[in-house]
């Protein structure tokens, strides 16, 4: 016999309703609160509505954080959960019944009475809570990518103003080369005063021997010609703007470390394809889940007709026409792509697929 158990998760309290396979109400719904006590009481009544050699499903909505606490009890517990799509179950609970009843006790019961009629649903599983851990993480990253993104931008905006001439002397500035020299002389004046034996140790140590003497002379002479502004604010938000990119650089690498020992865990075959690193792998399992179900998301998407088919859905690298990964650490606003291309993804993990199959450039 199999009993399910509906969970309709809320803030501060969670409805519950148990039925057995054979259509019996063994609890009707009932409230328990968002406390540990309130777990244990849930558990109690699950146990002692299930007769021995009985198999338990338990079934919950995805709503965001407010169920990562109950999942990981009932985990920890043992049993058998599911979490399912809301929109499934609303739908599911609108072919039961054509009056538009919804309500908390409604839903606990609809989700027990769908555990038993989907035979195809799948329990929540290690690859599913590594999967949610990469969201976390890769959209974590991904903001902290863009505030770094903006941060770099007001030093472009700040170097304009103290010492307009470095840009035209540099491939880019923002190199920890030019962020160490700009820290410790954060304007033309200040620069154009400096030591030049002091001045070449210190290009030489940050660049690692990349810039020499007569690097650190041609920035000295530059900066006593320039037309860069005397302004002790700036050269302060200058520093302080640095200092707070290193810290972001440091956050994102810590970031970065984490996915890949989740990565390393689950050993997905998606990083054999040609092209997909970690941080693009993790990416794909993040936004779109399990990869055994990302052909089968491709091959219902209405791709235009002069791609070619999905002729096995289980072979991902055979099925998909040629694509270049974006590049992660790239973010532009306004997004553009040229009139050939449509994409699959979201903001976070965009997938830029061309009609004629030539790899395009694309930027996140």
């Amino acid at each position: 016999m199999i009993i399910s158990v509906g969970i309709d998760v809320a803030k501060d309290k969670h409805d519950c309703c148990i039925i057995s396979s054979e259509g019996e109400v063994l609890a009707d719904v009932f409230t328990i609160s968002n406390t540990m006590e309130g777990f244990r009481y849930m558990l109690q009544r699950i146990q002692a509505c299930s007769p021995p050699q009985s198999k338990i499903k338990v079934g919950l909505e995805a709503t965001g954080h407010y169920s990562y606490n109950i999942l990981g009890f009932l985990l920890d517990n043992g049993l058998a959960t599911y979490v399912l799509n809301p929109l499934h179950t609303n739908l599911y609970r609108k072919s039961l019944s054509l009056r538009k009843t919804k309500t908390d006790r409604v839903d606990a019961r609809t989700i027990a009475t769908m555990l038993l009629s989907d035979v195809g649903l799948k329990p929540y599983t290690d690859t599913a809570y590594h999967n949610e851990e990469l969201k976390s993480l890769t959209r974590y990253r991904f903001d902290k990518v863009k505030e770094r993104a903006k941060l770099k931008s007001s030093i472009s905006r700040l170097v304009c103003i103290l010492f307009p001439e470095l840009k035209k002397l540099l491939p880019t500035i923002h190199m920890v080369s030019i962020y160490a020299l700009l820290e410790e002389f954060p304007g033309a004046a200040q620069l154009a005063a400096a030591n030049l034996t002091h001045l070449k140790s210190l290009l030489e140590t940050a660049s690692k021997g990349h810039y020499d003497r007569e690097k650190a002379i041609e920035l000295r002479d530059a900066a006593r010609d320039s037309i860069g502004a005397v302004m002790p604010a700036k050269s302060l938000e200058l520093c302080h703007t640095i200092q707070l990119i290193r810290v972001l650089d440091a956050e994102i690498s810590e970031i970065e470390d984490a996915i890949q020992r989740i990565m390393d865990k689950m050993h997905s075959p998606i990083t054999t394809i040609p092209g997909i690193g970690t941080r693009m792998g993790a990416l794909i399992l993040a936004e779109i889940g399990d990869f055994s179900r990302f052909a089968l998301l491709i091959s219902c998407w209405p791709m235009p007709e002069c791609l070619p088919p999905l002729t096995n859905p289980g072979s991902f690298k055979t099925a998909m026409p040629t694509w270049k990964s974006v590049a992660p650490d790239i973010y532009a606003t306004p997004y553009t792509m040229r009139p050939s291309t449509f994409a699959i993804g979201t903001r976070h993990s965009l997938l830029i697929l061309t009609r004629n199959e030539q790899r395009v450039s694309t930027t996140m």
